[in-house]
């Protein structure tokens, strides 16, 4: 196979090659739907489920309509609202924090790991002894975000959770298909949201999301959320709900690409690999792993003094990159009136943190020079 010209585009996420790999795939699923014509909880929808459920190794499921859809639909089911304190980490996506504060609770800013990037379990601990010594308001969960596909520190997280009484409700909207030791991520706290947005590493063709849980009680009521509160009368709210539900065009999508799911999440795996060799020593840090562990790789995140120039640098040469984040949640203007303090590592990390392109089909030759390109833009 000829290798990519040096003036060939990379794509931070490629998602046409993906398509054309399963394109025929794709278009018997679709057309199965199109035939039966159930748009919403169709068959498809209790296939996936089941076919989630088993992957993840709980007991049920429950499809949504997003990944913001599961975590507020998580917590509504949980009764957290008004007065309850929800602890999530600063360094993450604005949905993590949009959820709280819909479901009219208040979201406590933790630190974050310096290694890991994920939520910092000592700094966790701080924050829930001051909430016990103020009495402001009641800590009711802690939602654990498994930053760029990498696992929290759930052996940790489930001893402080189980000591104050917690409600743990994990974060996996970049982490579907990671492992921590032989658990899949879905069968990690209470309860597990999923994202399945596009650039996920499972992702559908718009938005859409899932619950994991063990318990059917729990898994019931998400399902009679996610559509307006119904119970078995399909005319009678049993409660108030959303219109959270995932169509069945979006969950024919998900099944016909789970199909290569696991060799994709192999070929992420190299192409961090790849990185991993190329680029330790030449910035400051390599993006994060731990040894017990395997990431999902939704990205690829390094940390370089002068991150803005280096990635205009990179831009110049043809190279994509993101900053996820820029800024920490509790230094942006929407959460500023729930900020309580410095958070200094999630400070420092959004300072020099640069996402470069990590997909399935990104090719060796691309990778080095996508690392020619970096080092001589570190080094320039």
């Amino acid at each position: 196979m000829p290798s990519a010209s040096p003036t060939a585009e990379i794509s931070f996420v490629d998602l046409a090659a993906q398509h054309a790999r399963i394109e025929a795939d794709i278009a018997a699923r679709i057309a199965g739907v199109l035939a039966h014509r159930r748009f919403i909880h169709g068959p498809e929808i209790a296939e996936l489920e089941a076919t989630l459920a088993g992957r993840a190794g709980v007991g049920h499921c429950v499809a949504v309509g997003s990944g913001t859809d599961a975590l507020l639909v998580a917590l509504l089911a949980h009764g957290i609202g008004a007065g309850d304190a929800v602890l999530v980490p600063a360094f993450t996506y604005m949905a993590s924090a949009n959820a709280v504060i819909l479901a009219g609770a208040v979201p406590v800013f933790v630190d974050i790991d310096p290694d890991r990037l994920t939520i910092d379990p000592a700094d966790l601990e701080w924050h829930l002894a001051r909430l016990r010594r103020d009495g402001t308001l009641t800590p009711r969960a802690v939602m654990p975000v498994d930053l760029y596909g990498l696992p929290a520190d759930y052996d940790a997280l489930d001893g402080i959770a189980r000591r104050h009484g917690l409600f743990m409700l994990v974060d996996a909207a970049q982490s579907f298909g990671a492992r921590l030791g032989d658990r899949a991520v879905g069968g990690f706290g209470d309860a597990t949201a999923a994202s399945f947005f596009p650039s996920k590493p499972l992702g559908c063709y718009g938005d859409g999301g899932a619950l994991f849980t063990d318990d059917a009680a729990r898994a019931s009521t998400w399902r009679s959320l996610r559509h307006h509160g119904i119970g078995d009368d399909v005319m009678s709210s049993e409660r108030v709900g959303l219109n959270a539900r995932l169509d069945t065009l979006q969950a024919a999508v998900l099944l016909a690409k789970l199909g290569i799911f696991d060799s994709e999440l192999d070929a992420r795996e190299q192409v961090a690999r790849h990185y991993d060799a190329r680029l330790t020593g030449v910035v400051s840090a390599v993006a994060p792993r731990h040894p017990a562990a395997r990431s999902a790789w939704a990205s690829y995140a390094i940390r370089v003094p002068g991150r803005d120039r280096v990635a205009a640098r990179l831009k110049a040469a043809g190279v994509p990159t993101g900053i996820y984040y820029p800024h920490p949640l509790h230094q942006q203007p929407a959460y500023t009136s729930y900020a309580d303090g410095p958070l200094p590592v999630a400070e420092a990390v959004s300072a020099d943190i640069l996402n470069l392109p990590i997909h399935p089909y990104l090719k060796p030759a691309d990778i080095d020079r996508i690392c020619d390109s970096l080092e001589a833009a570190v080094s320039g």
